[in-house]
């Protein structure tokens, strides 16, 4: 019995020309920062800021400070352990954020459906 043995022969590889490359036209890019200085930005940063500023000093209720059903703020000791002289805890900053978050999401999306910014 005879075995043929086949060869793999590579193809060449022909090179393509390339089309010749037209110069890109180059414009210049101007870099505006209208959102720092916006109405929307200043709307976020000061309903983040109001619920943070109202943990801090009190006036909202914390992990370690509870709101009774007249509103009254009571300590008590939730476990969490906190370096801050007012006891505001991590859980506290993003809870207090996440609202003023959502807070400010609310005025804005308020606004622009009215048409005001």
């Amino acid at each position: 019995m005879q075995t043929s043995v086949s060869t793999i022969r590579a193809t060449p590889l022909v090179a393509k020309t390339a089309a010749p490359r037209t110069q890109a036209r180059r414009t210049h890019q101007v870099v505006r920062a209208e959102y720092l200085g916006s109405a929307t930005n200043q709307i976020m940063i000061l309903s983040t800021t109001l619920p943070l500023v109202a943990g801090r000093f009190g006036l909202a209720p914390t992990a370690n400070k509870n709101a009774s059903a007249g509103l009254k703020l009571s300590e008590r000791s939730s476990g969490l352990v906190s370096n801050d002289p007012a006891g505001l805890t991590a859980a506290d900053v993003l809870a207090l954020g996440a609202f003023g978050h959502a807070i400010g999401v609310g005025i804005v999306l308020g606004l622009k459906g009215i048409g005001s910014l």
